[in-house]
């Protein structure tokens, strides 16, 4: 699955990492690192962080769309650049 965080709209909430720690890591206080080629083993985990993000800020999408399955939408937490 492809993953896109808009990092202007993140603001570093760390709920992506903390859910999805393979896949989004903080690097310092305020920059997230994630990879944004995600294996899909990681699918759940990454709806998680996507439904918990109080930002919006991930998109996600896929083989058949968003984790989880529903088209593309957003959400993370993780950085303020």
């Amino acid at each position: 699955m492809r993953l896109v965080v808009d990092l202007n709209r993140c603001q570093g909430y760390a709920q992506c990492a903390f859910l999805a720690p393979e896949v989004f890591t903080m690097h310092g206080e305020e920059s997230l690192v994630y990879d944004p080629l995600a294996d899909d083993a990681h699918r759940e985990k990454v709806a998680r962080a996507l439904a918990a993000c109080p930002v919006q800020a991930i998109t996600a999408d896929g083989p058949d769309g968003v984790p989880g399955g529903s088209g593309s939408a957003g959400r993370a937490a993780s950085d303020a650049r």
